[in-house]
């Protein structure tokens, strides 16, 4: 659906060109939801407002099915605009227009729409967000999460083929983030739609993406299947955002396993295996004790994993590693 082919954004500050996009190449498939996730400054808003054109791009090209958008003129941009819906961070709701002006104000811009079009689409989406009670009230009426929700209907009025949200949850609270974020994985899997999500929590990408792309200074640092990237986190930005979903102190963790005797494994469970009687199976073969030093269960998306962190004593510890793999558990050796 989108191909970055080695696209850089410079800006000019006091003469001098300042990075905030270096070269970057990366594909965004169909249908998927693709995270972008890296701290304030590394580059992730100005790589997805480089994808409506928000942003012009300093170099490369940006394939949209098939087409260099890089090179559209104004009247080709309108157009293919129609096709990308955003949502952003604090709404950017019109406060003087109603929930339904609101939604209808894209449909409306475009000119292409009669009011019976318009209407009918508006009503469609009030029910597909759950705001059909809402139609005539104003923004200040309404909560955050359901701002967010009319936000995420207008960004849907035109019939999109990719959906762009810009710290789309970042100003909800968790019971909202969580309820917001299951509308865009319900919308992705019903409609086809191609999601393009930047956030800088990790938790976001967990529950609702397929990929994840990690920022650090402008660059991307590392690329994957969310389960990998998650799982076995290569780059030391991308550690550090897994230590802070999983509200894990690095310095703690490590002091930690340095007071912890014997051999230390860090266990990675997926799918059924998460919830099988495993370690004392493996306990009772190899006749080794073990502590647990940290852990948890939860899901990627929709299939559940478990990490445990794990000191081993006495027994046969090869005999442990052995039929560890044999249940296909991911060791790693810490120590």
């Amino acid at each position: 659906m989108i191909v970055f082919d080695e696209v850089r954004k410079s800006y000019q500050v006091g003469g001098r060109d300042i990075p905030a996009l270096r070269p970057t190449s990366m594909t965004i498939e169909t249908g998927e939801v693709f995270g972008i996730v890296g701290h304030s400054g590394a580059g992730k808003s100005t790589l997805i407002r480089l994808i409506n054109k928000l942003e012009p791009v300093s170099g490369g090209r940006i394939l949209i099915e098939g087409e260099d958008i890089t090179g559209y003129s104004a009247a080709e941009l309108r157009a293919f605009r129609r096709k990308v819906g955003m949502i952003f961070q604090h709404f950017n709701l019109l406060s003087s227009k109603t929930v339904a002006d609101n939604i209808a104000f894209p449909m409306k811009l475009a000119g292409i729409y009669s009011k019976t079009e318009i209407r009918e689409r508006v009503e469609e989406l009030l029910a597909r967000v759950s705001l059909s009670d809402h139609a005539n009230k104003y923004p200040s009426q309404l909560s955050g999460g359901q701002k967010q929700r009319v936000g995420i209907a207008r960004a849907l009025a035109c019939r999109p083929t990719v959906l762009l949200c810009d710290e789309a949850t970042s100003a909800l609270d968790p019971q909202t983030t969580q309820s917001v974020l299951k509308l865009l994985a319900d919308i992705n899997k019903e409609l086809g739609l191609t999601i393009v999500l930047i956030t800088h929590e990790m938790d976001v990408v967990r529950r609702v993406c397929d990929r994840v792309a990690v920022m650090d200074a402008g660059r991307v640092v590392e690329m994957g299947p969310v389960s990998e990237v998650f799982l076995h986190p290569q780059h030391p930005t991308t550690r550090d955002f897994v230590l802070e979903s999983e509200s894990i102190d690095g310095d703690e963790l490590q002091e930690n396993l340095q007071k912890a005797e014997g051999r230390i494994l860090r266990l990675t469970f997926k799918g059924e295996s998460t919830y099988k009687p495993l370690l004392g199976s493996v306990a009772r073969q190899s006749g080794v004790d073990f502590s647990i030093l940290s852990g948890r269960i939860d899901h990627i998306k929709d299939t559940p994993y478990g990490q445990l962190t794990l000191s081993l004593i006495g027994g046969d510890v090869e005999v442990a590693l052995k039929a560890l793999e044999a249940a296909e558990v991911h060791v790693e050796v810490v120590r």
